[in-house]
Formats: structure tokens, C-alpha cells, sequence
């Protein structure tokens, strides 16, 4: 295409990023401390020279904060960066301005990581020939009708995976391994698990070279993805061509809603790749820091670090707010997602002080805003500075991950004693949640996630294994309440294996069972293993992707949680909207729930050493079926009672002690007896029907 140079006019400042209007493209940015503003265009991505710079003169092309100009017939496919300059005085004002940084457009919906050196972005001066950049491009794609699922979050069940790792082993015989256009082949995979919702690892533009030194001289990366660069940009390098990687994003999209599965992304607000001090300049940096994030008080040169990353961002200044309410905005209606999940979200309710706001301004924006009105929303209610807001989140349609619910229940799988806590986390948190007028769908239920062990690892190692990870295993939790089953790790030992797989599947129906939202990490239903390492976040291999080829020998847990899920979507009373109370609630008499012991309405309250809970839970429906569940986490078998229900009976569902652990009604067999065995660590379900 021919190069410029091209004309320019005053442009627009209301309209923020690179954007198509009549007579050309208007671009915009914002920086209230700049002296000085250029434009660079580039003809390729790996153009280390600019073919055009503009320099805005600022009595044309500034209004407010925003720098802004409109270049004429300008075509697609340009690439582009900002060039700012003014004060620098860090230890004062926190301005952090820099001629020769070629920054990012905030706004940028596609980006080119191709020439980018994060070592000379951390140093002062040029780094125009290593920098990224931006891509500018008209949209012009056809959603052919896109419908979105509309699953309320109560009946949800969240299936957590990370979309390079989920087909990048060889086993996944993807033509484009590691990608959005991967994905789609693998939903029918996710359509016989049953789950409702994918919940994706960061896909937003983030840093692959954002990792320790140690890490990256291992030729490790930054492989979850929690660094995020720019907020409106897929990463391109889920992409097949980069260039179309919104477009292939949104392919995914309208796949995974044509299947009937809904998507949420899980979005990194309370940091940036920018690091701390000594992180690079990628853009904010160079454009606003003093106002992009929490700087410390006495010394401006240095960041207030709530989120372990070196930054937090300063969510609740106006122009931040306003901007990441944008971002949402544009994936919820541009891009089609469900929803969203919010890493570390309780620095986002930190106020400009560093203090915790109740009514900090974007959690409300988004909890009230009517463009968001059917997006779920996901909070990870903690930081790593200690604020802990799980049960105490601002606002009200809020769910959390209910990191309680995840340490009790392991506890208990673990075979810990002690059931008081074990039944108010499976009865959906009401201690948490129902105070504040909240309800059992506030509760994100989970016992695994990306961050800590797979499932099967955390029956099988008492203590995490990350040297890999080039940190001398200090990284990564401490506290798993794991037990290995009596050897750490690898084992031939076919006792320890029967046992294993047991206890993944008891945390497994635990988890089906209990009142809530389930999510359920990807590989855990192919008791996939990363070897005891909980912190997996730069393992970019065979650690940490989805192994195809263990589908086939660990089909026995597929359809363990296939058939759970199956039970799950079957029964109404597992997905309740309000919390049990324990009344009467059915024409059979039956209390909507009733707990026990190994004798009925026994359950050994207060007990320091019960390791065994029992509870009928009736139908939801007068037609429906009651549910009788008996979870032995014992060392020892046990007879336990059975309800005895006039005109109905009982049948076997589960029995995860079972070589067939999961039936399905119509191979479910009849239950005649008033009591029966439960064998150690072990899981049983009971349905009722008509005698």
C-alpha cells in the first residue's frame, strides 16, 4: 500500500482510540501532564521505523486531557503508537513521561507483540524499533443471528480453562494448536461433560515475557496470562492470524453460544503488566501513571502494591473507572461474552487512599449499569494485601469464589474431623450470604482452580513441587490441605490408586451436591497432573496443557463426572434460589432439608471427631425426587439408616466406592433395605421414586 504522508485535521476528542469516520481515522488518547504528543504509523508489524510522525499541536488537537486528530484516508492495516513527553519528576508528582517510549493505545482493539523487548521497554529512552503496537482495522464481522445462552448462574456449571493449554499438547491433533479456532473443535467434548459455561483464562492482550529472571532464563513465560497490557485487544497469540484475532475470538464465541455454552472471562483490573518502579513502560506508564495507579504517599516514584504484581490499578479514579467500565462494555456487546470473573477483585474496592470502599464507585457501575444488566459477574474477593471480602463483597448481584467453601470441603475429603462448617458450606453459605439479603447463587463453589493443585494432584502430594518454576520452590501456596493417600506422588501401588481416584471422585460429588454455583477446573475429570505443582502460571508445556491421550484411560472419572453433572441438571432442589430452612416444604411431608448421622436426624453436631454426614434434601417439585446423600469420609465403614418414605422408594445413584460409581435412573437398583454399609471415604447418592 502507498505510504503517506498523509494530511491531518483537528480530529475528535470524545472518540478514544484509533476509529473509521468519514474522511479518515480519528485517533485519540488521553495525558493531562503532557507538553508534547506525536503519532507514529508504521506499514507492518515489523516495521522498526515510523513511515509518518505527527506531532499534535495542542491548541488543535488537545481538549481536556485528551489528544486527539484525524488522519485523512488513512487505510486499514496501519499500525501505530504514541510518542508523549513531559515532566518525570517521580519522587513528586509520579509522572513518569518519556520522549523516546513508543506507547500502546490503551484502546487498541488488535496488537502486535512481533518486535517486543520487555528488558529495553524497563530502560529510559528509544525503544521504537522493540516496542508493540497497534492495528487499525473497520469491523465488519456478521454474527449471523449470535443468540447468548442466557443460563441463569443457578443453574450454571463453570468448566475453568485456559485456551492455549486446553489444545496445545500434540494429542489434541489441532491443525492450529494453542488457539481460539482450536477451541471450536473441542466443543463437542464440552457438551457431552454437560457443563453450561466456559470460564477463560485471561485472553486479553497480556505479556508473555512478564516473569522473574530465573523463570524466563529457564525459557519459561508468563503462560496464564494474569498481565494484562491492553483491555479491548484478544491476545493475539491465540490467534491463527493475528491481525484477525478479534474476529477469531468472536468465531469461538458464536460456536460456543450455537452449542449452548456461555462465556465468561476472567479479567485482570487490579494490576498491569507495567510492573512496579522497575517494570517497563508500556503505555499507562507513559501516559498518566500518577493517575492510572495507587503511587505511595510519601514517595510518588513508588507504587502502592496490593496484588503481588508491583502495581494495582487505581480503579476508582473517574477516568479509570470510566475506562475499564469501557472495556467491559465493549466485551459484553462487541465481543458477545456472558460474563466476567474478576482476579484479585478486592483491590478494585480500594479507594484512592488504598482503603476499602463499601460503595467503591466501579464495582457499583458495574453491579447497577443496564449494559451489564445480564452479565454474570464474578468477583475474586480477596487481594494479597489481606482484604478478604468473601460473604462481605460490595453490592448485591455479586457472586464470589468462595474460598471458604474450597478449604472446608478439602478438609474434609481430606478426612479432617468436624461437620458443622462441612454442612453450611454444602447448604450454599447462608452464614455468608443471607444476611445481606444474598442468595446460594452467590456462592461460586470450587475445591480446584488454575491457581493450586489439579484435582488429582491434590490427592496425591502433601506438599506443592515447584522447582521447575525456577523460584527454588518458594512460590505457590503453602496451605493445600491435600493428603497424598499415603505416598507422595507417583506410585505403582494399585491400593493408593483405587484410593486416589475415590477421593477425586468424592470431591467431585461433593461439589455436584452442594447448594452454590460449581466450577470445576479443565483436566480434573481426567485426573489430569502437573506433578505437586500448585503455581503453574509460566509452565507453557506439557505441565500444564490438557493431555488428550489421558481421555481414554481415565474414562472412569469422565463418566463419574459426566453422571454427576447429569444428576445435577436432573435435580431442581441441587440448584434451590433461596436458602433451606428446614421446613416442611412438600405435600410427602418431607423437610426441604433434614440432616443426620449414621442414625437419622443423629448428625453429630459439635462432635470433634465426625467425619460422616448425612442429609434428605425433598424434591423441589411435588412430582420431583427426593435426594438422600451419605458422605463417610471416615476411616471406617459404616451402616447407616435410610429414610423410609411411605409409596416411595429408594434407588441407588451413586457410590463412588462402586465399580460403577454413577447410574443413570433407568439402571439405578432398588434400595430394600432400611440400612446398609458405607465404605470408608466414600460418597452415596439415593433417589426417590413412586414404590
Amino acid at each position: 500500500m502507498a505510504m503517506g504522508p498523509y494530511e491531518v485535521a483537528a480530529g475528535h476528542w470524545d472518540r478514544a482510540g484509533a476509529r473509521f469516520i468519514d474522511g479518515g481515522v480519528n485517533f485519540c488518547c488521553f495525558s493531562h501532564t503532557a507538553s508534547r504528543v506525536e503519532l507514529l504509523l508504521f506499514e507492518q508489524d515489523h516495521s522498526r521505523e515510523p513511515f509518518q510522525v505527527i506531532t499534535l499541536d495542542p491548541r488543535q488537537h488537545r481538549t481536556f486531557f485528551f489528544w486527539h486528530l484525524l488522519v485523512k484516508d488513512l487505510p486499514e492495516g496501519v499500525f501505530y503508537g504514541w510518542r508523549i513527553d513531559g515532566s518525570c519528576d517521580t519522587a513528586r508528582t509520579g509522572c513518569r513521561h518519556d520522549a523516546g517510549k513508543l506507547l500502546l493505545d490503551p484502546w487498541a482493539a488488535t496488537v502486535s507483540d512481533r518486535l517486543w523487548d520487555r528488558a529495553r521497554a524497563c530502560q529510559p529512552g528509544d525503544n521504537v524499533a522493540s516496542a508493540m503496537r497497534a492495528q487499525i482495522w473497520q469491523d465488519h464481522y456478521d454474527w449471523e443471528g449470535d443468540e447468548h445462552p442466557h443460563t441463569s448462574l443457578v443453574d450454571a456449571i463453570i468448566y475453568e480453562l485456559h485456551v492455549g493449554g486446553f489444545t496445545r499438547h500434540p494429542s489434541a491433533q489441532a491443525q492450529h494448536p494453542g488457539s481460539f479456532r482450536a477451541l471450536i473443535d473441542k466443543i463437542p467434548y464440552l457438551q457431552e461433560l454437560g457443563i453450561t459455561h466456559v470460564e477463560l483464562l485471561p485472553v486479553m492482550a497480556f505479556d508473555l515475557q512478564d516473569a522473574p529472571e530465573k523463570t524466563l532464563e529457564l525459557g519459561l513465560e508468563n503462560y496464564w496470562g494474569y498481565s494484562t497490557h491492553s483491555f479491548f485487544a484478544p491476545h493475539p497469540g491465540y490467534a491463527v492470524e493475528p491481525a484477525r484475532a478479534r474476529d477469531e475470538f468472536r468465531d469461538m464465541v458464536k460456536a460456543l453460544h450455537r452449542a449452548g455454552i456461555g462465556v465468561i472471562l476472567d479479567v485482570v483490573f487490579n494490576h498491569t503488566a507495567e510492573g512496579g518502579a522497575t517494570g517497563p513502560t508500556i503505555n499507562f506508564k507513559g501516559m498518566d501513571n500518577e493517575v492510572f495507579y495507587h503511587l505511595d504517599f510519601n514517595d510518588r516514584s513508588q507504587y502502592r502494591d496490593y496484588t503481588g504484581c508491583g502495581n494495582t490499578v487505581n480503579c476508582n479514579h473517574p477516568l479509570v473507572t470510566r475506562y475499564l467500565i469501557d472495556s467491559l462494555y465493549y466485551w459484553a456487546h462487541d465481543m458477545h461474552v456472558d460474563g466476567f470473573r474478576f482476579d484479585l477483585a478486592s483491590a478494585m474496592a480500594r479507594g484512592e487512599d488504598g482503603e476499602p470502599q463499601h460503595h467503591a464507585p466501579i464495582l457499583w457501575s458495574i453491579e447497577l449499569s443496564p449494559e451489564l444488566a445480564r452479565a454474570h459477574i464474578i468477583a475474586e474477593a480477596w487481594d494479597a494485601a489481606g482484604l478478604y471480602q468473601v460473604g462481605g463483597f460490595p453490592g448485591y448481584r455479586w457472586a464470589e469464589w468462595n474460598g471458604n467453601y474450597r478449604d472446608v470441603i478439602r478438609s474434609f475429603v481430606r478426612g479432617d474431623p468436624g461437620i458443622d462448617e462441612v454442612a453450611t458450606r454444602i447448604a450454599g453459605s447462608s452464614d455468608l450470604y443471607q444476611a445481606r439479603g444474598r442468595r446460594p447463587g452467590n456462592s461460586i463453589n470450587f475445591i480446584t482452580c488454575h491457581d493450586g493443585f489439579t484435582l488429582y494432584d491434590l490427592v496425591s502430594y502433601n506438599e506443592k513441587h515447584n522447582e521447575a518454576n525456577g523460584e527454588d520452590n518458594r512460590d505457590g501456596h503453602n496451605d493445600n490441605r491435600s493428603w497424598n493417600c499415603g505416598v507422595e506422588g507417583p506410585t505403582d501401588d494399585p491400593t493408593i490408586l483405587a484410593l486416589r481416584r475415590r477421593q477425586a471422585m468424592n470431591a467431585t460429588a461433593i461439589l455436584m451436591l452442594s447448594q452454590g454455583v460449581p466450577m470445576i477446573l479443565a483436566g480434573d475429570e481426567i485426573l489430569r497432573t502437573q506433578r505437586g505443582n500448585n503455581n503453574s502460571y509460566c509452565q507453557n508445556n506439557e505441565l500444564s496443557w490438557f493431555n488428550w491421550g489421558q481421555v481414554e484411560p481415565n474414562r472412569h472419572m469422565l463418566e463419574f463426572t459426566r453422571g454427576l453433572i447429569a444428576l445435577r441438571r436432573r435435580h431442581r432442589n441441587l440448584r434451590r434460589r433461596h436458602f433451606l430452612t428446614g421446613d416442611v416444604e412438600h405435600k410427602d411431608g418431607v423437610p426441604d432439608i433434614s440432616w443426620h448421622g449414621a442414625r437419622l436426624n443423629r448428625a453429630a453436631w459439635g462432635a470433634a471427631d465426625a467425619r460422616l454426614l448425612a442429609f434428605t434434601l425433598a424434591a423441589h417439585e411435588d412430582h420431583g425426587e427426593h435426594l438422600h446423600v451419605i458422605m463417610n469420609m471416615s476411616e471406617k465403614s459404616l451402616l447407616c439408616e435410610l429414610p423410609q418414605l411411605p409409596g416411595r422408594q429408594w434407588f441407588r445413584a451413586v457410590d463412588t466406592a462402586d465399580e460403577r460409581p454413577v447410574l443413570a435412573p433407568p439402571e439405578q437398583p432398588i434400595i430394600r433395605v432400611a440400612r446398609l454399609m458405607v465404605v470408608a471415604r466414600s460418597v452415596m447418592v439415593f433417589e426417590s421414586r413412586p414404590a
